[in-house]
């Protein structure tokens, strides 16, 4: 009996078994969506992605129960379930019934796996919208159909073209509350469509849905038998994702580490961005230009005869080719560009504005070099899409500028290559991301400039000289004694019959700089061209001493970073505030402190003083003849 009844239950936990694995497999080969919900406060992002998990399945009995729970309490929908509240975990986004965070939500269906991002819909979380558009595939624009097309959702829809999405769903919300009418969705199309186009969307999915009641939502809804296109969950599960497409370009993998286990293995791995790569593929690698070609695609589950768009591979080489992190591995017949100089379309993220001319990391795919921006060339009003003449951007803004980088990158525009014409720009103080950024083309002059080779070399110029260049960076608040100590320095240098020049901060705003101002932006470009000057006189094999308020430590090392290594001795004139403002030998705190004076270092501007540099003086301890004979004893042993 026993027997007789245990060869079925075997044979059942077989079958279950076998189901377990087909479903797990099917899983594992699901594409992967990832979209974003975005439009106007109060348009029913929330609710509708609530609505998504619910219908889905993807919300446990306790997570229900809580639901429901909360749907009481803080809940907006009287005594039903509130889905909106699925998504807002933020205190104050329950408080307040907005999102403010961007919030990231997984669900599947048996076609497809999802990841979505709820994002905010105030002006003043643009930067979190941007962030969470970065990376989507397709964005869902909600509109209330009471309220039809809004401001905001005109930004949103202008960044999200920005941002590279192409598939765009206008999901009219809310039909519920104007009675399923289909005047008014087509009124709301038009209105949308005719904006659309002025903006460069050339085609979108228009659908009538109710986030609330679940119309259109996952099954096509008797309440609108006039729409007769697919429901909202259709058409997720059928639209074309970017890995699909990229696939079809050329092959493209940034290198994020050389991997090298053993004397036997030297392998370059990476995520494939675009295109796909085969054993016996001719490749090159950028920026260098080496070629090879590939032997082995390994991975952990083991070598592959082909890898494509959206896979982490290693790849070998035939050659012994220079090769690391930050190169981009290409097909050799068909490379991206090249290139220092480029216009861009920058999205700023941080509360503090951008100083064009500053120095900040740029980091593009898995390439991190130092960039510095132009003041915009305009500024976009997301608002009225008008082009606005602008010197910097601020928080939110987005703008169109030229940058440089310090070195070639590898681009390609970010209209046909997300990674490698995308980027973000890094604070070097703060390792803050201040903005992200899409490349749109290099600079002619990026192509037409290059260095002409000459036979006099600088360290000809030295030798002549018989010394070695250096550049002396006198830093402090105005009336620390900067300009009496590198007067000083000079004179005596000048009797060890030592080559020099003296760059004095006021002096030099009498030509060079006469343009600029005190503000912040003005600063920074005022220490930039000095310390492009000052690197022609090293060149030269001049001692070069330079006295400059130059307040903030991010110019201050980048032009230390514009030197050769040991040429840049940077000198704090350490006075305190108090004894500085009571020489006052130019009134100018009197004036600062009265308010004739704006942007005064110490007094409504600040100053930075450096952390670690390579000579301190106290000039309340020592007189100004002091301090030059002890700089000159440290730059002349």
């Amino acid at each position: 009996m026993t027997d007789t009844v245990a060869e079925p239950i075997y044979q059942t936990d077989a079958l279950i078994a076998q189901d377990i694995d087909a479903y797990l497999e099917t899983h594992q080969h699901k594409t992967m969506l990832r979209f974003i919900t975005c439009g106007s406060v109060d348009d029913g992002k929330s609710t509708l992605i609530g609505r998504l998990l619910y219908d889905s399945k993807m919300i446990f009995e306790d997570q229900l129960e809580a639901l429901q729970s909360d749907s009481k309490k803080v809940g907006t929908q009287g005594a039903e379930i509130d889905f909106a509240l699925l998504v807002d975990g933020l205190a104050a986004e329950r408080e307040q019934g907005i999102t403010i965070d961007v919030a990231y939500r997984f669900f599947n269906t048996e076609k497809r796996k999802f990841i979505v991002a709820d994002t905010p819909g105030h002006e003043q979380y643009t930067r979190n919208m941007v962030t969470g558009a970065s990376t989507a595939d397709l964005a869902v624009i909600l509109i209330d159909a009471r309220k039809g097309v809004l401001t905001q959702t005109r930004r949103h829809s202008y960044l999200a073209h920005l941002i590279g999405i192409r598939n765009i769903v206008l999901a009219v919300n809310k039909m519920d509350l104007v009675g399923y009418d289909q005047a008014t969705f087509d009124a709301i199309v038009e209105d949308y469509t005719a904006f659309a186009k002025s903006i460069g969307i050339a085609a979108f999915t228009a659908m009538p849905i109710s986030g609330f009641k679940g119309d259109n939502i996952t099954t096509l809804s008797p309440n609108t038998p006039w729409y007769q296109g697919p429901s909202l969950i259709e058409h997720l599960e059928t639209v074309e994702v970017n890995s699909a497409t990229d696939a079809d370009k050329p092959f493209r993998m940034p290198v994020q580490w050389v991997n090298r286990p053993n004397l036997d293995f030297r392998g370059f791995s990476g995520l494939i961005a675009t295109g796909s790569v085969r054993p016996g593929d001719s490749v090159r690698v950028l920026p260098s230009g080496k070629t090879s070609s590939v032997t082995r695609i390994v991975t952990l589950d083991g070598d592959l005869e082909e890898a494509v768009a959206g896979q982490s591979v290693t790849l070998c080489f035939a050659d012994e080719i220079d090769c690391s992190r930050g190169d981009v591995i290409a097909l050799a017949d068909n490379p991206p560009q090249v290139a220092d100089q480029f216009e861009a379309t920058i999205v700023w993220m941080a509360d503090e504005e951008m100083l064009p001319g500053r120095a900040y990391w740029l980091k593009i795919g898995t390439q991190t070099v130092t960039a510095t921006i132009q003041q915009p060339k305009y500024q976009v009003n997301v608002n009225t899409m008008e082009h606005l003449a602008a010197k910097t951007l601020d928080l939110n803004a987005i703008g169109v500028a030229n940058l440089s980088t310090d070195k070639q990158i590898v681009f390609e525009p970010y209209a046909d290559n997300r990674t490698l014409g995308g980027f973000i720009l890094i604070d070097k103080i703060s390792n803050a991301t201040v903005a992200a950024g899409m490349l749109h083309f290099s600079l002619r002059r990026a192509q037409n400039v290059h260095w002409q080779a000459t036979d006099v070399s600088r360290d000809f110029h030295a030798q002549l000289k018989n010394q070695r260049p250096a550049v002396l960076w006198f830093t402090g608040l105005s009336g620390a004694g900067k300009s009496t100590i590198a007067n000083l320095v000079e004179k005596k240098l000048a009797r060890m019959n030592r080559h020099t020049f003296l760059l004095d901060g006021d002096n030099v705003r009498h030509g060079l700089n006469k343009d600029l101002g005190f503000t912040d932006a003005d600063r920074v470009e005022n220490i930039r061209r000095v310390g492009e000057v000052a690197k022609l006189m090293t060149d030269a094999g001049l001692i070069v001493i330079t006295a400059f308020i130059s307040p903030f430590r991010s110019e201050r090392d980048m032009v230390r970073q514009m030197m050769q290594p040991g040429e840049f001795f940077e000198v704090h004139i350490d006075t305190p505030l108090a004894e500085a403002e009571a020489r006052d030998v130019k009134g100018l705190y009197k004036k600062a402190r009265a308010g004739e004076l704006k942007n005064f270092t110490g007094i409504d501007s600040p100053y930075e003083p450096p952390h670690d540099p390579e000579m301190r003086i106290d000039t309340t301890a020592m007189t100004a003849d002091e301090a030059a004979e002890a700089i000159v004893a440290r730059l002349i042993p």
